[in-house]
């Protein structure tokens, strides 16, 4: 195979060249030509990159292939340089490339500015992106083909080229090769949608999601309005009875009135009809009075003639007579009609006397009553016995009940002050809580980076805590999560002393239980972990060859062994392997005295910052001496004082029980008496009660016995006036009338107005919820429509996307004698915001799929599974071109073989897009493709300048070699 290739474009006419990378101070680097085989530059593809004063670079440009362009070098050639110009080129954001925050940091060390130049291809002539970056400012100024642009200009560009550099799908920097697989099932759905999709797959899953947002919000409001309709109507159901009560009543009220408003009238029509019946009278005495007189005229001229001779005689005694007759007829019409006003006066008594024997028959029966329960509450009274037995009763629960308070105020006081010093204690408590729980969180920490950095023993330890139960002895996980340092500064002696193999391995009480480990872990896993077991005989508690007293003034202050808590097995065996109670940890002060430390036949000491060993020449017999710098401790920088917490929660803990305890006592016997003196109160308060109950009912007795009933002058006349009226037989009964009426219960007379007018409220705002909900309901059902045909404009073609990637996706593993898949995920159809893509990957036969995750798959898997879901992407050629840094690293030799293969097949297909694709390293004897350009970033002090290269030269030479 040949190195590096680069394209240039000159005059429409494509020419061979070279990209050369020169720092112009030493070392200078540069990517040297092979020729390139063909293929077609897809618009948005990369032509040209240009970087001065950028990064590791003076100056260099770099003219990349339409296909796969494999950037290859040593770690710190400037690989990665290449990528942070593409990303900031094209106006990403520093976060992407997760080197620095500010882009002034990318500008070369020593230089006020720096500049990248970037050449995308385009149909109507070539897009030329210049960035010039200030490092005084941080700020970067922008030309468009040659002309002073704006950032948010630069940004429409490049997105209406389909280049994403923010999406880890398009563009995967070193740094963020991990990020991939941190990626949830959401954001790698909408990564892939803006990498592959359609142009408006997108748009579309995010206008779905703000729709069913807006479905939700409106689904909400019907179910609100539909809960107060439903309240609303309950409510006045509830009332419904109360309200046609009140229509009842007003219907009485307004009978009453009515009938009260015709009572003159009838009044009126009965003393009209007696005044015709008079009169009637009256023209029919006129009448036999007229025949009478009539009848009478010839017998009257007789004696007119007869006696009017008579007259003179008689006269004056005849007109004495005539005027007594006139007071005599006179008298008998006074005398009728006195007669009439009594016999009417007669008939009134004998109905009052009628309305007061019903009036009596009632108050005897009220008198009979209250006797009756005047008779019950005299003897209940007289069974209550005497009011002084209760009184000595209550007075002693009065008393006990004093001494209980008393008691309890004493408690209360000393309550106070536990209480005081339970806040004391509880501060230094929270103190504790606050340790254990940044114990808890750094100690997953600490397994994180044990899984991280040693993934075999992490794997192993997973196995352990699920089966301790096939060891007979005690079994402790990795030394490193056993080991609790009592002071952080004291970790990295340890960390420096115990070797990381040992401290990542397992201790076992008795040598069977390790061997079942192993056999288990290593043998049938082919798991990479360490395990040892403690000695038969403890050694923890072994002295030190000397007190530490005796070599204080040395500046050593401790051994080792008392500078950590560790289990005693596990203590046994670093004393027993790595004397830890016999090595010192001293101060600078140690330092200072190193030479007369040395003579004090310690093999291993510390001093503040250093660790010594002192051997004895076998030769020489001479003193040889070694020190190292303590590294950075990575692992036991975690302390807490368990013991001084267990003694704290102990302590509250007895306090707070006993006075709990003791309260509690307390209160039960309080509740007791308090229920005693009630009782016996309620014993004394009864006999209270009926004696007034018994006073009350004899007032009421002595009321219905001497009462007298009187009648009142308009019942009177409402008797007459009925009499009168039920004689005549008038035509109205005023007597019944993304009685009816005061027949009317008086209950029908309790309720207000105001139910009524909440009532008429509420069945009005019934009405406008029951036009609004529907109104509601159909604005949703529309909306509804719209949001299914927006579903299907996004879900089908997505689907379609998905089964293509996973069956790119499915035949690379397939290639690797592996499994994988990749599928659309969705618990629930209608929460478009809760898709996503979900890879699952199996690298082993005797296993089953797993979704890719951070913490499930090694990682060399994760970047396997990670490449091949891009290739899978590669094919559906949407994106302009993908970068990939560094990806391969991790991978074993047999999968990173395989991968690039399957790299190289897919990248140099003449339908596929640019990539970039950077590598550290390659392996020998792998298969190339004509279509592919290889560039080549070389450094040292010994580089030629760019102007010195010689590409025929150079090729003769790699021709004469092969």
């Amino acid at each position: 195979p040949v190195p590096a290739a680069a394209f240039m474009e000159t005059a429409g006419k494509r020419k061979r060249s070279f990209a050369a990378i020169d720092r112009r101070h030493q070392p200078r680097s540069f990517a040297s030509p092979v020729p390139h085989g063909g293929g077609d530059f897809v618009e948005g593809s990369i032509r040209r990159i240009t970087m001065k004063n950028f990064l590791t670079y003076d100056y260099s440009e770099v003219f990349p292939g339409p296909n796969l362009n494999m950037i290859v070098g040593a770690n710190g050639t400037g690989k990665s340089s290449i990528v942070c110009a593409i990303c900031l080129g094209l106006a990403g954001k520093t976060a992407v490339l997760g080197r620095g925050d500010k882009v002034g940091l990318y500008v070369k060390r020593g230089c006020s500015n720096g500049s990248v130049e970037i050449e995308l291809c385009k149909t109507d002539g070539n897009l030329v992106i210049n960035r010039e970056i200030h490092v005084e400012n941080n700020q970067s100024v922008w030309m468009l083909n040659g002309r002073h642009s704006s950032q948010k200009a630069v940004e429409e560009a490049v997105k209406a080229l389909q280049i994403q550099v923010g999406n880890l799908c398009q563009f995967l920097p070193q740094e963020k090769v991990g990020e991939f697989a941190k990626m949830s099932k959401i954001e790698l759905l909408e990564a892939t949608e803006k990498s592959v999709g359609p142009p408006e797959m997108y748009e579309f899953h995010c206008n779905l999601k703000t729709f069913r947002t807006r479905e939700r919000e409106m689904e909400n409001m019907c179910k609100e309005k539909a809960n107060i309709l439903d309240k609303t109507k309950k409510r006045n159901e509830h009332i419904k009875t109360d309200v046609e009560r009140y229509y009842t009543m007003r219907r009485h009220l307004d009978m009453i009135q009515m009938l009260e408003k015709k009572k003159p009238w009838v009044e009126y029509e009965v003393a009209r009809r007696g005044v015709e019946d008079v009169k009637k009278e009256r023209e029919e005495v006129k009448r036999r009075l007229t025949a009478a007189k009539e009848a009478q005229a010839p017998l009257e001229r007789w004696h007119v003639d007869r006696l009017q001779t008579e007259a003179e005689v008689v006269l004056m005694p005849l007109c004495f007579q005539t005027s007594s007759i006139r007071e005599a007829s006179q008298l008998c019409k006074q005398k009728r009609d006195q007669l009439d006003h009594r016999h009417k006066q007669i008939e009134d008594i004998r109905q009052a006397l009628s309305l007061k024997q019903t009036e009596e028959s009632d108050r005897q029966k009220r008198i009979i009553n209250t006797r009756r329960i005047i008779a019950d509450l005299q003897a209940e009274l007289d069974s209550q016995g005497s009011q002084e037995d209760v009184m000595p009763l209550i007075e002693a629960v009065n008393c006990e009940l004093r001494r209980i308070q008393d008691e309890r105020a004493e408690l209360e006081s000393k309550q106070i002050d536990q209480h005081r010093d339970k806040d004391t204690m509880a501060a230094e408590l929270r103190l504790l809580h606050n340790q254990l729980r940044s114990l808890a969180d750094r100690m997953n920490q600490k397994e994180e980076r044990l899984r991280s950095r040693f993934r075999d023993t992490y794997t192993a330890l997973q196995w352990l805590r699920r089966n301790r139960n096939l060891f007979t002895g005690n079994v402790y996980e990795p030394m490193m999560l056993e080991i609790n340092v009592r002071d952080a500064r004291h970790s990295k002696y340890i960390e420096s002393h115990i070797p990381i193999n040992d401290l990542r391995a397992f201790i076992f009480q008795k040598r069977e239980d390790m061997e079942i480990f192993l056999t288990e872990v290593r043998d049938k896993q082919e798991l990479r972990v360490n395990a040892a077991y403690a000695p038969s005989e403890s050694f923890a508690a072994k002295p030190p060859s000397r007190p530490i007293e005796s070599i204080r003034h040395f500046g050593f202050y401790s051994y080792m062994r008392e500078l950590f808590d560790a289990p005693e097995d596990v203590m046994s065996y670093l004393c027993f392997q790595y004397k830890i109670n016999d090595v010192p940890v001293g101060t600078e002060q140690t330092k200072r005295m190193i030479e007369k430390v040395k003579e004090t036949q310690f093999r291993t000491f510390y001093t503040a910052e250093e660790k010594y060993i002192i051997k004895k020449s076998s030769y020489s017999h001479k003193i040889v001496s070694s020190n190292t710098s303590l590294r950075h401790p990575q692992f036991l920088n975690i302390v807490v004082d368990a013991e001084r917490r267990r003694q704290l929660e102990e302590k509250i803990g007895v306090s707070v029980n006993d006075i709990q305890q003791r309260q509690s006592t307390l209160r039960h016997r309080d509740n007791e008496l308090r229920l005693e003196k009630k009782r016996l109160s309620e014993v004394k308060g009864k006999k209270r009660q009926l004696e007034q109950k018994i006073s009350t009912k004899q007032d009421r007795l002595d009321s219905h016995t001497h009462r007298r009933t009187h009648t009142h002058t308009h019942t009177e006349f409402m008797f007459r006036f009925h009499e009168k009226l039920h004689h005549h037989q008038p035509k109205l009964c005023f007597k019944e009338r993304l009685q009816d009426t005061g027949s009317t219960p008086k209950s029908v007379y309790c309720v207000s107005y105001r139910v009524v007018d909440d009532y008429k409220r509420r069945e009005k705002e019934i009405q406008n919820l029951e036009r609004e909900l529907g109104s509601r309901k159909s604005e949703l059902e529309t909306y509804r429509k719209d949001i299914s045909e927006a579903k299907e404009r996004w879900l089908i073609p997505l689907k379609q996307l998905v089964e293509q990637i996973n069956e790119k996706f499915s035949a690379f593993f397939r290639s690797m004698e592996c499994a994988g898949e990749v599928d659309l995920h969705a618990e629930n159809e209608e929460e478009y915001d809760k898709y996503g893509i979900r890879i699952r990957v199996k690298f082993r036969s005797n296993t089953q799929l797993h979704e890719l995750t951070l913490n499930h798959q090694s990682g060399g898997e994760r970047s396997v599974s990670t490449m091949l879901y891009l290739m899978a992407l590669q094919e559906l050629n949407r994106c302009p071109f993908r970068v990939v840094d560094e990806i391969n690293q991790g991978m074993d030799p047999v999968n990173e073989r395989r991968v690039f293969d399957i790299v190289v097949k897919t990248a140099c297909r003449g339908t596929t897009s640019q990539y970039f694709f950077i590598t550290p390293k390659l392996l020998q004897n792998l298969q190339y493709a004509e279509e592919m350009m290889v560039l080549c970033v070389h450094n040292g002090p010994h580089m030629l300048a760019p102007n010195e290269w010689n590409e025929k030269a150079f090729l003769r030479r790699v021709r004469a070699q092969s």
